[in-house]
């Protein structure tokens, strides 16, 4: 794991009309303030990212389809520089994973339909408080496409 990050796994509470879905309350212990909510809908075998923050915390959490999550850390003098961390979150795997800011992100979908993602930041939006490469830029050493293992 990435210093830092947590993944928190998230209740579902299903009955016969359907379900409640938990994703952050301000009385959780990881919770630090609110700043917007916003969701973000990714079409099968797409890729958003890289992106980084540099004030932002992140909290996604992925509220329907899969996503393959992807975490690097470049942050000067953390204990986990130059490690990279891989999630599928999603229905099967609902978890909230908090990013802080200086950690590298972006995101896929996968499966056969579109996956939305929640995310609960800190801060409200700020266009000049984020940085963003292209998904398959050699500076971070990641190789999006389907692993057959």
């Amino acid at each position: 794991m990435i210093d830092g990050v947590e993944v928190i796994p998230l209740k579902q509470i299903p009955d016969e009309r359907g379900k409640i879905m938990h994703m952050l309350r301000s009385d959780d212990p990881h919770f630090e303030q609110f700043g917007e909510i916003y969701f973000s809908v990714v079409y099968p075998g797409v890729i958003k990212g890289w992106h980084i923050h540099r004030v932002m915390t992140l909290n996604y959490a992925c509220v329907h389809g899969t996503i393959k999550l992807v975490l690097y850390d470049d942050r000067e003098g953390s204990r986990t520089r130059g490690r990279l961390q891989e999630l599928f979150i999603g229905e099967s795997n609902y978890a909230l994973v908090k990013i802080p800011h200086g950690v590298w992100n972006g995101f896929k979908g996968v499966g056969v339909a579109a996956a939305i993602v929640a995310n609960c930041s800190t801060i409200p939006h700020d266009p000049h408080e984020i940085d963003r490469l292209d998904p398959f830029d050699p500076g971070i050493p990641y190789d999006w496409s389907l692993k057959h293992r």
